[in-house]
């Protein structure tokens, strides 16, 4: 049993690091961008139109997750940022990045296991029709750079994180949280500001409409 031990692990070390994809393999050539020192660790769960997703440098995909571009595999003509991370990101284990039209990940954000970002929900404007076959309208989403995302928690369409912001675990975020807010919550609400400066005018007046 030692010895079939060992060699599991040894085989699973390997499909890691041949199934990884790496800034110099051909799959990352198909890519709208891959930066320099960047990695998606093997399994992905889905990777879906490379073409429309850019990577920045130093960026790290952990294992099982997804990344979608576009409105389904194979679409042509697709731009190369509908779906764009910066440099020094870290997505956690788990998490699904699927991007309609627009999601833009800044620098240096991090996020933990398991967090779903996406810029389009379901319909609910048809009663008699069930809900999987509704369809509401796509709207960007963009996290500033310098933002920790908190494991499981969920960005949907239209969410605007700022530069330097904490979300906390569990949290859906629906709306706004400016520059250097603490959000957590379903739906997210600021409840704080990161640095000893203490809230802004931007943070009271959130804390302000939200009472």
């Amino acid at each position: 049993m030692a010895i079939a031990g060992v060699a599991v692990r040894s085989t699973h070390a390997w499909a890691a690091r041949v199934g990884a994809i790496w800034p110099d393999t051909r799959e990352a050539s198909a890519f709208g961008g891959f930066g320099a020192g960047s990695l998606i660790c093997f399994p992905g769960d889905a990777l879906v139109n490379p073409a429309g997703i850019t990577i920045g440098e130093a960026t790290l995909i952990a294992p099982h997750v997804v990344l979608s571009a576009g409105w389904g595999p194979g679409q042509l003509g697709i731009a190369p940022d509908v779906l764009k991370l910066g440099d020094r990101c870290l997505v956690g284990r788990g998490s699904s990045l699927i991007a309609h039209e627009r999601i833009h990940i800044g620098d240096d954000v991090w996020t933990g296991h398991h967090v779903h970002i996406t810029d389009m929900n379901h319909g609910t404007d048809h009663p008699t029709q069930p809900i999987s076959q509704q369809y509401g309208d796509p709207r960007p989403i963009t996290i500033g750079s310098g933002s920790w995302i908190g494991h499981s928690a969920i960005i949907l369409a239209g969410a605007t994180i700022g530069r330097g912001c904490v979300i906390g675990a569990g949290s859906v975020v629906t709306g706004d949280v400016p520059d250097h807010s603490i959000a957590v919550g379903s739906p997210a609400r600021v409840v704080g500001r990161t640095g000893a400066a203490g809230p802004g005018p931007e943070h009271l007046a959130h804390l302000a409409d939200e009472k």
